[in-house]
């Protein structure tokens, strides 16, 4: 959005503001923490000016597509995890697809220009363990439709609201793709919501993958 916003208009400066911040939990008042992201260090700080507060800390960087792309990414991975809560996989099974998952978040985010450290952070890690665990993440629960057995456009016609990663994950496997990055995980979330495939053929396709280091 970066790049779209930097085309419509030149001349003004922006920022990206993420992190771990589902909506419902901020209203009520609950802690949370963000961070914005801008290319100008004084934008970044007027925004965070603007936006902390007692109970909303809001921290500054300067990687803005490593926050994009973090952002995109953690949605299709809740997807992930959710398709494997819904198949009645257990916590070794969801804490391997985050582990994982932010692996190629990270990949993707370097190979783009992004910085390794922002995906450790509350952009990258923080925003990925919040999306994939909470019942309030859209992701999350239309992966956990899916892995229980209904099609993906039953869900999409009982849902008022979007869940980003159905549609972005096509997107983030063709940029994958196009620069050379591997993204398994990914690219059988897109097998699940395009070419409807069982979740059983899904995960042996993953476990069946060569080992090699981290």
């Amino acid at each position: 959005m970066s790049e779209v916003a930097a085309s419509v208009c030149p001349a003004n400066p922006f920022a990206v503001l993420t992190g771990p911040n589902l909506a419902g939990e901020i209203i009520v008042g609950q802690p949370t923490a963000s961070v914005v992201a801008a290319a100008n260090e004084q934008v970044a700080l007027a925004v965070q000016s603007a936006f902390n507060a007692p109970r909303f800390r809001v921290y500054i960087n300067d990687d803005v597509v490593g926050c994009e792309v973090a952002g995109v990414v953690k949605n299709v991975i809740a997807l992930a995890v959710g398709v494997a809560e819904g198949f009645g996989l257990g916590h070794n099974s969801r804490a391997t697809l985050i582990t994982r998952g932010l692996a190629e978040m990270t990949r993707l985010g370097v190979a783009l220009g992004g910085q390794p450290e922002t995906f450790a952070g509350l952009a990258g890690m923080g925003d990925l363990i919040a999306t994939c665990s909470s019942a309030q993440s859209r992701n999350n629960s239309v992966g956990r439709r899916l892995g229980s057995g209904e099609s993906l456009a039953e869900i999409v016609a009982s849902m008022s609201m979007v869940a980003e990663g159905v549609k972005s994950a096509v997107s983030v496997l063709e940029l994958a793709q196009l620069n050379g990055v591997s993204m398994p995980i990914v690219e059988q979330v897109v097998n699940i919501c395009e070419n409807e495939a069982s979740v059983t053929d899904v995960m042996m396709a993953l476990l069946g993958r060569s080992v090699g280091s981290e």
